[in-house]
């Protein structure tokens, strides 16, 4: 699939680093770094604008590395970019650790996922259809 993007950032283009990848790393961009303290958040630029086709959304998510071994993750994972959006794709980054955690230019800070969607009309009813889990939710299946 073709998409349309415009960089104005200084750094390459968001590609996939292995063959079998369903995610591209996006970089920050930035004038100056940007330290997070412990459970401090920020809106960190990328410098990417795109189109995407319509049925089509970039789903912006952490990066386990960073996750892991920092404690940095995207805050509204994962983040929906719609395809009628056409301003510049952020980040929003949360420190979930202890320690301080800069935020360096170029730095990967999460990665995004391009994938198909649907949208739906509801049809409203009185009653759903049985099924053997039923209202069973958090827990219902045991330890």
């Amino acid at each position: 699939m073709k998409v349309e993007i415009i960089n104005k950032s200084k750094h390459q283009l968001p590609a996939y680093e292995t063959i079998l990848s369903a995610g591209m790393d996006l970089r920050a961009n930035l004038d100056e770094p940007i330290v997070l303290q412990p459970l401090q958040r920020a809106l960190v630029p990328t410098g990417l604008f795109m189109a995407l086709p319509a049925g089509y959304e970039a789903q912006v998510r952490p990066r386990s590395g960073l996750a892991i071994k920092k404690g940095i993750t995207v805050l509204n994972s994962p983040g929906t970019v719609d395809a009628d959006y056409r301003g510049e794709v952020c980040v929003i980054l949360v420190n979930l650790s202890n320690e301080p955690f800069t935020v360096a230019d170029g730095e990967r800070v999460a990665q995004m996922v391009i994938a198909r969607h649907e949208q739906v009309e509801w049809c409203e009813v009185e009653v759903l259809g049985e099924t053997e889990r039923g209202a069973g939710g958090f827990g219902h299946t045991g330890v």
